[in-house]
């Protein structure tokens, strides 16, 4: 089961810019991309509360697990 990243939809949804996020929660642009891509392979509990805390969403808003029936 793939983890994937909806955080695109997110910031849409708060008409929010990856480059504002990131000045935001103070992580590189470049690392915020790799995580909007889904080239991650792992993220730290601090910067998803971080992202959270900023977007105002719970961290299920970002993270979907594939082929997850809820």
């Amino acid at each position: 089961m793939p983890v994937t990243i909806k955080l695109d939809d997110v910031l849409a949804a708060r008409g929010m810019t990856l480059t504002e996020l990131s000045q935001a929660v103070d992580i590189t642009l470049a690392n915020l991309s790799v995580l909007k891509t889904g080239k991650a392979r792992a993220i730290r509990f601090s910067t998803l509360e971080a992202i959270c805390t900023v977007l105002h969403c719970q961290p299920g808003d970002i993270l979907h697990v594939e082929g997850d029936s809820e």
